[in-house]
């Protein structure tokens, strides 16, 4: 099968297509066709080995000291069901799913084998997918719902509670707004100004541009501050959080995601309470081009990679 790898850390040029085997999953994993995966900001980091110091020495441990053990990225994927594992009775050939592949990776290809029983953020978990979106859509829910759901849980958002989401329009940010207004929340998210229209029309009840002054100094205070791209800090908001506020970012500790939290948020979505932002598609050949938008740190949503099967093969 074809499958875009690396074997070296560096920058999205370290990328490549390449044929290799086609993987036999294990008795508790079902085989996936996939038909799209994303440029995650996780894939960015673990391509570039672009880490926080202090993880630095587990994650080179985890991932490679000197080069990648697993040399196929790729967080999200959705596809259809090519082989199901001989312990595996939730799922049959045929079945359109969306997966998190987990710290493993593998969605970069033609076909990936995911944990479908039990699963968890390192092996994967697979899930039928939503019936109201696409291919490409489903593959963006995952790992960002997934984050969002467990912080904004974290957080304990309720009717009423004034929440601030800083880095709204990510691929967080998006789903912490939704999901904040799904809990009841007062929602402010902070953006750039291109992305304020998109902010407010996933529900936001105001969006402050942060290009345009600070955000601190708006007069209001939040009894949640959230922190969805991990660049500001708790003393910098102290004079807009409450007393007794709750500071929070997307790199905090949270409980670890379950099959039934992906399950929930599937079920959320076809409720249409839910909804992925797209920002780019890039078909798997452009994938290099799909990185180099994702570093430049500005997109809206997600960026997504179509797998075309047929045209791979040409």
């Amino acid at each position: 099968m074809k499958a875009v790898v690396y074997e070296k850390y560096g920058p999205p040029e370290v990328l490549r297509l390449k044929e290799v085997d086609k993987p036999t999953p294990k008795d508790d994993e079902v085989l996936i066709k996939n038909n799209a995966a994303t440029v995650h900001v996780g894939d960015t980091r673990m391509r570039g080995f672009r880490v926080p110091k202090k993880y630095w020495i587990p994650m080179r441990l985890f991932v490679g000291i000197t080069k990648p053990k697993r040399t196929i990225l790729g967080m999200e994927v959705s596809g259809v069901i090519e082989t199901v594992g001989k312990d595996v009775k939730e799922f049959k050939k045929g079945d359109e799913v969306f997966a998190l592949t987990g710290f493993g990776g593998g969605g970069y290809a033609e076909y990936s084998s995911v944990k479908a029983i039990d699963g968890d953020e390192v092996k994967g978990m697979v899930v039928l997918k939503p019936s109201n979106l696409t291919f490409e859509e489903a593959a963006a829910v995952p790992a960002g719902a997934l984050t969002a759901l467990l912080h904004m849980q974290k957080v304990n958002i309720q009717k009423g509670k004034k929440i601030l989401i800083y880095g709204a329009s990510g691929s967080v940010g998006t789903y912490a707004v939704q999901l904040a207004k799904y809990y009841g929340g007062e929602v402010t998210g902070v953006c750039s100004t291109s992305n304020l229209e998109m902010v407010k029309s996933i529900g936001a009840d105001k969006v402050i541009d942060y290009t345009k002054g600070d955000f601190t100094k708006s007069g209001e205070v939040y009894d949640i501050i959230f922190d969805a791209v991990f660049k500001i800090s708790k003393s910098k908001c102290k004079n807009i959080l409450k007393k007794n506020g709750i500071f929070d970012s997307s790199h905090s500790k949270v409980p670890k995601p379950k099959t039934k939290d992906l399950i929930f948020l599937k079920e959320l979505i076809e409720k249409n309470k839910l909804k992925p932002v797209i920002d780019k598609t890039y078909p798997m050949e452009q994938i290099v081009e799909g990185h180099r938008y994702v570093d430049k740190g500005h997109k809206k949503g997600h960026v997504i990679i179509t797998i075309d099967n047929k045209a791979l093969k040409k």
